[in-house]
């Protein structure tokens, strides 16, 4: 009887709204949640390139794609191997959105000989897949899960299936996202999706919407026991994977949370494991009223009368739409180096109409690393699990 192939992390990097790079993430995360939109910084593309002038003919989103991969790979080390087994799997919700929006811009105010012959390129969902794979010379699957702000975690959940599946041995995969336009705000806030005062505050009596933010997470994958062979530092272990749909409606969760328990229950039998196992939850907690709810609810269902720790980022990093989930999984892991939690940024007033839920409020929580399960649910009703656990002892 075969044995089912283990996946090791042994590499993660992240550009965030509260911090470019591990270090600078891991604290913002135990910062307060900030007001207004998450953008991102001086940010500087131009190392992650040969020269200035392709960094100016790569969108903003897979700018930050490759800086995320370029700290990751430095983490992992010299992964080796036969490149045609090494794959790329990056996600994004909408893709080069700031590319097109200018692009439209130039085409109305100067004509169409003056929109950019990059503009396609640029803008393709698949460009930060494209990118990383050229730039590390990984000649396996090289795709790209559009799923909304289930994107990130779906593309995880995919990377660790072609390992597992035997088809790969390693993998770059997470998801980036960069939509801070002025059509994508107003579109958000005409939806009444967006926050009315710009706070994030998760899980909250008082929350009325998201904080959009930009960003991306990536992890490098590889099979455990050719980690271990190399040498490499494990950092963490993607146990298993789920994804469904609620088909149900495009932009509000199924009632009751119903496909976010059995994408959560997926997950957690694929990993081998029972609920019980799961001792942290990192939860998609977008701060909008129907998702936290229906999120909450989810969460009671699966885990019954002791819900394992319960907390969101997005008090402190907004929400990355598609980016989300990868940010959220390098937390995950940056978290299991620590030995804490950190808490729901933003978080004040217990909702008396929520399913009652173990949030981590107010500080850090010290932990013991153990199996926790990422949720991410986008619109479209795509949702997506993966459960983390701890390196082998």
């Amino acid at each position: 009887m075969s044995t089912k192939r283990r996946v090791a992390i042994t590499g993660v990097g992240v550009v965030s709204p509260c911090g470019i790079g591990n270090d600078a993430f891991w604290n913002g995360l135990l910062s307060a949640a900030p007001e207004g939109l998450r953008r991102i910084e001086n940010f500087d593309p131009e190392p992650y390139f040969a020269n200035p002038k392709e960094a100016r003919r790569t969108d903003r989103f897979a700018q930050f794609a490759l800086a995320a991969a370029d700290e990751a790979m430095t983490m992992a080390g010299d992964v080796g191997g036969d490149p045609t087994r090494k794959g790329v799997w990056i996600g994004t919700g909408i893709g080069g959105l700031t590319t097109l929006e200018e692009n439209v811009l130039v085409n109305e105010h100067k004509g169409p000989r003056r929109v950019s012959p990059f503009m396609v390129p640029m803008l393709m969902a698949n460009a930060a897949s494209a990118a990383i794979s050229m730039k590390y010379g990984w000649q396996g699957p090289c795709e790209n899960t559009c799923t909304a702000c289930a994107a990130g975690t779906q593309s995880i959940g995919n990377a660790y299936r072609l390992i597992v599946s035997g088809l790969c041995d390693a993998m770059v995969t997470g998801s980036s996202e960069a939509v801070m336009t002025p059509t994508c705000i107003a579109g958000f806030t005409n939806m009444t999706a967006m926050s009315s005062d710009n706070m994030s505050r998760p899980f909250d009596r008082d929350r009325n919407g998201f904080v959009l933010a930009e960003g991306a997470g990536v992890l490098v994958l590889e099979e455990m026991e050719s980690a271990k062979a190399r040498g490499a530092t494990i950092l963490a272990e993607v146990m298993g994977a789920a994804s469904n749909a609620d088909a149900h409606h495009i932009t509000a969760p199924s009632p009751g949370g119903v496909g976010a328990i059995n994408c959560m229950r997926t997950a957690i039998a694929d990993a081998g494991l029972s609920p019980s196992d799961i001792t942290y939850v990192n939860a998609h907690g977008t701060s909008t009223p129907l998702n936290d709810a229906a999120e909450a609810a989810a969460i009671a269902e699966v885990f019954g009368a002791t819900p394992p720790a319960v907390t969101s980022f997005k008090g402190v990093t907004g929400h990355a739409l598609g980016g989300a989930g990868s940010i959220e999984a390098v937390g995950i892991v940056l978290g299991m180096q620590k030995g804490a939690i950190p808490p729901t940024a933003g978080y004040e007033n217990v909702d008396p109409e929520m399913a009652p839920i173990d949030i981590v409020v107010g500080e850090a929580r010290e932990w013991t690393p153990a199996p926790v399960l990422s949720n991410s649910f986008g619109f479209g009703g795509h949702n997506g699990c993966v459960v983390i656990g701890p390196p082998p002892a």
